[in-house]
């Protein structure tokens, strides 16, 4: 067991989760109803299972939002700017700004874990893991990965007049086998130690990669998203909780 959990709750410790009202392509996407319960209820539940946070606070310019962090045990001490809920601005805008605020209130706290309001299927010990790998670094990021499902080196393009190009043509006859492992931001959380400032980019040196395994991880961005993530929460979920070991089972079944 992480000794993290055998803690009490960590006074310099706090989640932000950013949760915008507009949403284009799935209206009310983070207060839609997502097996009974709205999405951000997942991203709440599984800060406070973790046993890490002070605090977790939603920024919001939705008040219905706000309602409902507040319903399932998150603070909303603030409202989020219409300047930073525009199509414009970036979750990490609004992070920023909620860290300003809080700081400004006399709140004093080194470590921040963002948590996206689309992640129902994050489980806690990715989130002690992060923690605990941070501390033990002068990282400055870590946060959620998974491996790209096929190799980026034999990707292409497609040009204007309907024909395939691709982008390094001389890994079409490599094995995959052979090629370099890639992987990809996850979008299910980001710790920062706000003590160790970035010397590079977000994933450069100064980041630590937690490693999820792709059935943990769906984009929800359009409605087939959420079907998927539907689909694979309902197999995580199956009874008697063995969702995992099932899921795991199907996928080395040759």
């Amino acid at each position: 067991m992480s000794k993290l959990k055998n803690n009490k709750l960590n006074t310099n410790t706090i989640c932000i989760i950013p949760a915008r009202g507009g949403s284009k392509r799935i209206p009310h996407k983070n207060r839609k109803l997502f097996y009974g319960k709205p999405l951000i209820a997942y991203s709440i539940e599984v800060a406070k299972k973790s046993k890490l946070f002070s605090k977790i606070i939603v920024t919001t310019d939705d008040e219905n939002i706000a309602k409902i962090a507040k319903e399932y045990g998150a603070e909303v001490p603030f409202m989020r700017s219409a300047t930073l809920s525009d199509d414009f601005a970036s979750s990490g805008d609004a992070v920023k700004d909620a860290i300003e605020q809080l700081q400004i209130r006399g709140e004093k706290f080194q470590y921040v874990c963002t948590i996206y309001a689309t992640a129902p299927l994050l489980q806690e010990k990715y989130l002690i893991e992060g923690l605990e790998k941070l501390k033990n670094s002068d990282a400055h990021l870590a946060f959620s990965v998974t491996t790209m499902p096929f190799p980026i080196q034999r990707t292409f393009k497609i040009t204007e007049d309907g024909r395939c190009q691709m982008f390094t043509p001389k890994y079409f006859t490599a094995r995959s086998q052979d090629l370099e492992e890639a992987y990809q931001d996850a979008g299910q959380f980001y710790w920062e130690n706000l003590s160790n400032k970035a010397t590079d980019i977000p994933f450069g040196k100064s980041s630590i990669a937690i490693i999820l395994p792709r059935y943990l991880v769906q984009d929800i961005d359009t409605l087939e998203d959420w079907k998927m993530a539907e689909m694979m929460y309902a197999i995580l979920n199956l009874s008697n909780r063995n969702g995992e070991k099932t899921l795991q089972k199907i996928l080395t079944t040759q």
